[in-house]
């Protein structure tokens, strides 16, 4: 193949051009947004108009603290928040475990949390943070499902904080609601190294100094908070080439010959994909060398040779799991591109068949 295509827009998707022509643009402005000279008033007027577009863009009210990605954003959130314990679903991203050894880990059961572990791990002693992510980057499995779910309603009755992952959402659908939001700007078009924790109220936060009211350290990434707005501004998923029945076509196509690993609900973007016969390992090399990007989890985990620690939660068995690959679709993805995929998908698993 003489074109290369790029399926694997969970990790990473390209930039919108929009984002790329704000980044420029934000190249040029080189002042510190906190420096008291004309210079740097400018550069904070800016930021702040960003700051204001970013949130519209999202619907979202409260307040918003510019990071340097979600990693950062989870650290701050998991580490700062005035509480005494800390509770995360069992499917979280590796940047939540990291951001909080020792937590409490919710079970995740047919896709969903387990809401009796919640709530018997709720009525213990100790004001408590949650931490579910809205979709799965390995599966596309929506965590949360509908605005305001179970889950929340329990924390909430608690008296705890409910923080919720929405790389994977974020520009795609309405978020949750939930007091806490994860944003990383590189999921949805944007420049990586800039993302965004949205906070109901900054109270539930320790200030730790600097910069963002007091809430992060580090001089704000100017050019990538320019991108980050241009790029949530471009659009949303229903403004793809592909619609989401054409996205869900696919993943009927392929169960005709594998199988989609789906547990529960399901987003119409990422899927993983269980090929018979053939290893992750030996499809990504295969699909590689035909011209297609694609991979084995979440870019973090896909070049270790360990089982997936998301789908073992999942309740996926172990060969299953080996034979999984992630395929997920972007803003300019179009039709002929997830046709070409599933062909050459089809044609590998007739092969692997032919070679058992």
């Amino acid at each position: 193949m003489s074109v290369r295509i790029y399926l694997d827009h969970a990790a990473t998707t390209p930039m919108r051009p929009e984002a790329v022509a704000a980044v420029a643009e934000g190249m040029a402005r080189w002042a510190n947004p906190s420096s008291p000279h004309a210079e740097g008033r400018a550069a904070r007027a800016a930021l702040e108009e960003s700051r204001a577009r970013i949130k519209a863009a999202l619907g979202w009210t409260g307040e918003l603290i510019f990071t340097s990605g979600a990693s950062e954003a989870l650290w701050i959130a998991l580490n700062r928040v005035k509480v005494e314990r800390r509770i995360v679903s069992a499917v979280e991203h590796d940047a939540v475990f990291r951001a909080a050894p020792g937590a409490e880990v919710l079970p995740v059961v047919d896709g969903e949390p387990d809401k009796d572990f919640l709530a018997a791990c709720l009525a213990r002693p100790g004001k408590a943070i949650v931490a579910i992510q809205a979709i799965n980057s390995e599966t596309g499995t929506g965590l949360i499902p509908h605005l305001r779910p179970p889950s929340v309603r329990l924390v909430r009755e608690a008296g705890g904080i409910f923080l919720s992952d929405c790389s994977q959402l974020a520009g795609k659908g309405a978020l949750p609601d939930a007091d806490m939001i994860v944003v990383s700007a590189h999921k949805l078009g944007g420049p990586p190294g800039v993302g965004a924790l949205l906070v109901t109220d900054l109270a539930m936060l320790e200030p730790i100094g600097g910069h963002e009211f007091g809430y992060r350290m580090g001089t704000e990434n100017l050019p990538g908070v320019f991108g980050f707005a241009a790029a949530l501004e471009a659009g949303a998923e229903d403004d793809w080439p592909t619609s989401a029945e054409q996205r869900l076509d696919f993943k009927n196509a392929i169960w005709r010959v594998g199988e989609v690993v789906s547990p529960g609900a399901q987003c119409a973007h990422i899927y993983a994909i269980a090929m018979p016969h053939l290893s992750a390992a030996a499809q990504l090399i295969r699909f590689d060398a035909m011209g297609f990007a694609v991979s084995a989890g979440s870019a973090c985990s896909s070049g270790t040779l360990k089982r997936s620690r998301a789908l073992e939660a999942f309740g996926v068995d172990e060969d299953t799991a080996s034979r999984t690959i992630r395929v997920s679709f972007g803003w300019n993805t179009t039709p002929a591109e997830i046709d070409a995929f599933r062909e050459a998908w089809l044609e590998v698993a007739h092969a692997a068949a032919r070679e058992v």
